[in-house]
């Protein structure tokens, strides 16, 4: 029982984030990963092709 206690006042001590510092990084780490998504599929497209065409020689 005391270890609920315990939970539950370094729980008060948390420094949650606000509404809108959640929105934030939300759109945040949408960003990055559109971007990474996109770099990894032209890479994967052009080692692709360039294989294609080297097999293709």
């Amino acid at each position: 029982m005391n270890y609920i206690k315990s939970v539950g006042n370094e729980m008060k001590k948390v420094s949650w984030p606000s509404v809108k510092e959640v929105n934030r990084f939300t759109w945040i780490v949408v960003i990055f990963v559109v971007i990474f998504a996109s770099y990894f599929a032209l890479t994967d497209e052009v080692f692709s092709s360039l294989m294609d065409w080297l097999f293709s020689v």
